[in-house]
């Protein structure tokens, strides 16, 4: 065999290995939308009809008639979506200043910031709650939104793809009269791009699967997020609404995620390849 045929095979089989692999990720999405699509009557004998018609989308109507889902829906939206605005501004912003600027304690305070990917956020939560207590925050976007944007992962994330620019772009723009807010803003930022589209998206997918501080902090049904609402919809497991329903509310969560994702698959596809070449 030469060479080239050798290659060929080689290829193919890397190929066929990844169709497999893939279709066995897809596997538990394909079965929660079949579910979905099968009355929860027809479940309760056995998941196994989930593969037999006749399929049915009551759970659908059930859910898109609830006017709570969409309340719970919005308020994801909102938060995650000005989390994840604000952990870019602050972490570009961050990264900029650590990696251009030569201040004094630099290196102390962003080891500092570094320090905070060691701490669990369970650790801190009693004093986070007692703080937004006093500062009556719960029930409310803010309350939501600000434990969010602490965010040092963007930070070092920004500081290592500013670091990662050549320097002479800033020098010759400085040249040219502008300020280091226009070097920022004009020159370097959009080189960045990839970078916060990666931070982008973990920072809401992050933000829209929280549960934790949602379920503590929001304790009035008005400002549940999609991820709290759901889970408290179904007290007692699938047993409340069935299980057809309970998949129909996992779908309906997870779409907004997929859409983003498919929006922005190519910057972080970009990011990914760049951060191999470094």
């Amino acid at each position: 065999m030469s060479p080239k045929q050798s290659q060929v095979t080689r290829d193919t089989v890397t190929l066929i290995v990844l169709i497999v692999l893939g279709f066995l990720m897809l596997v538990p999405l394909i079965w929660t939308v079949l579910l979905s699509l099968k009355s929860n009557n027809d479940l309760l004998h056995s998941t196994a009809n989930a593969f037999h018609a006749p399929y049915t989308v009551e759970n659908y109507h059930t859910i898109l008639t609830n006017s709570a889902v969409f309340r719970w829906l919005m308020n994801s939206v909102v938060v995650s979506g000005l989390t994840t605005l604000g952990v870019l501004v602050l972490s570009s912003l961050a990264g900029y200043g650590f990696a251009r600027l030569d201040f004094p304690g630099r290196d102390k305070l962003f080891l500092f910031v570094l320090f905070g990917l060691a701490i669990p956020e369970q650790a801190v939560i009693i004093t986070r709650h007692q703080m937004f207590t006093h500062l009556h925050l719960h029930n409310s976007y803010p309350g939501l939104i600000l434990p969010g944007l602490a965010a040092p992962f963007g930070v070092f994330l920004m500081t290592q793809y500013f670091r990662a620019i050549p320097k002479e772009l800033d020098e010759a723009a400085l040249l040219d009269n502008a300020s280091r807010l226009q070097v920022f803003w004009k020159v370097l930022l959009p080189l960045t791009v990839p970078a916060q589209a990666t931070l982008g998206i973990f920072t809401f997918l992050s933000s829209w699967n929280d549960y934790w501080w949602p379920l503590i902090s929001a304790t009035r049904a008005d400002m549940f997020t999609l991820t709290v609402g759901l889970s408290a919809s179904q007290i007692n497991f699938a047993q409340t609404s069935g299980l057809g329903y309970l998949m129909t509310q996992a779908v309906f969560a997870a779409v907004p995620i997929l859409i983003v994702y498919v929006i922005f698959q190519k910057y972080i596809v970009r990011a990914v390849a760049g951060a191999a070449v470094r």
